[in-house]
C-alpha cells in the first residue's frame, strides 16, 4: 500500500519553496536556474513541483505552454507546521520541552536571552 503523503515539507521541497518565497512566482525554468548548488535536474524540479501542488503548497496559473507556480503557503505557515510536527512527534506536545532542549543545546543570544526573560516574566504575571 503507498504511504499517505507527508504535509512537512522535504529538504528538495524546501529548496525550491525558498526560490518561490523569494520570487513571489516563477516557472519550473526559473527555480531551476535559481537554486543554489547542488544544482538539480529540470525534470526533478517539475516533479517536485507538482507533488507541492498536490500537498497544497503551491498552485499554477498557464501562460502559454508554461506553468507559472506561487506559493499557497507562507515561510511562517511552513515554519509552523513543521515545529508541530517535531512537538508531536518528539516532545509530546510539550513547546516547554523543545525550548530547554534548544537552549541546553546552544546558548542563546543576549538579545534572545532576554526575551526569553520578558517572556518568562509575562507567563508568570499571567498566572
Amino acid at each position: 500500500m503507498a504511504r499517505k503523503p507527508s504535509k512537512t515539507l522535504t529538504e528538495a521541497e524546501l529548496r525550491l519553496m525558498d526560490v518561490l518565497w523569494e520570487k513571489g512566482s516563477a516557472t519550473v525554468a526559473e527555480v531551476t536556474a535559481a537554486l543554489p548548488p547542488p544544482p538539480i535536474a529540470y525534470n526533478s524540479v517539475l516533479t517536485t513541483m507538482r507533488i507541492l501542488e498536490q500537498k497544497g503548497y503551491v498552485t499554477h496559473d498557464e501562460a502559454g505552454r508554461a506553468f507559472i507556480y506561487r506559493p499557497l503557503v507562507e515561510r511562517d505557515q511552513a515554519a509552523q507546521s513543521a515545529v508541530g510536527h517535531v512537538l508531536s512527534r518528539f516532545f509530546d506536545n510539550s513547546a516547554g520541552g523543545l525550548a530547554l532542549r534548544l537552549i541546553e543545546q546552544e546558548r542563546p543570544s543576549s538579545d534572545e536571552l532576554a526575551r526569553l526573560k520578558a517572556l518568562i516574566e509575562q507567563y508568570e504575571e499571567e498566572r
